[in-house]
């Protein structure tokens, strides 16, 4: 079975029976291999996988992104949905809140971040004018007013490294480069995404304010508690948003990817790209 759409769940979201006859399947790629549940929910084929693996075993900096995204691509995948816990520099994004994110800072280092390494891969320069899917944002936009929950359309999105939290320090600067959400993991994931031809959108839960914004020290803990509390919200939005996306991509995000036209190819052909 092929899925069109498919969920990227983050810290607290590791749970695929959201979705019905769900199995798992082991997808191999040139990066290791990947474990994605694939299931059904109102007549569509999705697929889950759970970025840090099951229980959260996996650390932000240790996350095979690359294999993720090229599993999806291979099953078929053309929307992604991802979720990341953020924290907020912005008194309007307060915990509980929903964020749909626009546009990223990058702080990470030493993640591979492209499929084009050269070689026999090539090089491919990718435009990430507009890194997150207008049109999966918007769908997500205006699924969640009539569910009563507060989803801001727009935000910048600093990545950083991890697994620690950001000093205050860092903050300050964080916030005056523009930057309104602070999180570990959607770099590179968003740029894997765009090279491969993915509509890719994140929904950042505000779980804390950053460090230096309150008087008290951040712990991974206070995290897991606000994703408890909002995690049947978030998938709600998520679901209910999924249905939503029309079939047709009314967006430039596969436009010019040559993986995507490999991937296509391969698929055509009955065979895994390579």
């Amino acid at each position: 079975m092929s899925a069109r759409i498919a969920i990227i769940g983050g810290t607290g979201v590791y749970d695929p029976e959201i979705l019905d006859d769900v199995r798992e399947e082991r997808v191999e790629t040139p990066y290791g291999p990947v474990t994605v549940n694939l299931g059904r929910f109102e007549g569509l084929e999705v697929a889950f996988l759970a970025r840090h693996g099951r229980g959260h075993q996996v650390p932000p900096h240790r996350v095979n992104y690359r294999a993720n995204i090229y599993a999806l691509a291979l099953l078929g995948v053309e929307r992604v949905i991802a979720t990341n816990a953020v924290g907020s520099l912005r008194e309007r994004y307060a915990p509980g809140h929903f964020v749909l994110p626009d546009q990223f800072l990058d702080f990470t280092h030493g993640r591979p971040a492209t499929f084009f390494e050269g070689g026999e891969a090539g090089v491919y320069h990718v435009d990430v004018t507009e890194p997150y899917c207008p049109q999966v944002r918007r769908v997500l936009h205006e699924t969640g007013r009539p569910l009563g929950l507060t989803v801001h359309d727009g935000a910048v999105y600093v990545c950083t490294q991890g697994p620690r939290f950001e000093t205050p320090a860092e903050i300050r600067m964080f916030e005056r480069l523009g930057g309104d959400l602070v999180g570990m993991t959607s770099v590179p994931e968003v740029v894997l995404a765009r090279e491969a031809g993915l509509c890719y959108a994140s929904v950042g839960m505000v779980t804390n304010y950053a460090a230096g914004l309150v008087d008290y020290p951040l712990s991974h803990e206070e995290v897991l508690e606000v994703m408890a509390r909002n995690v049947a919200n978030l998938r709600t939005l998520i679901m209910e948003a999924i249905v939503r996306i029309p079939a047709e991509r009314a967006c430039g995000c596969a436009q010019g990817s040559p993986l995507a036209q490999r991937l296509r190819a391969g698929a055509r052909a009955g065979s895994e790209p390579r």
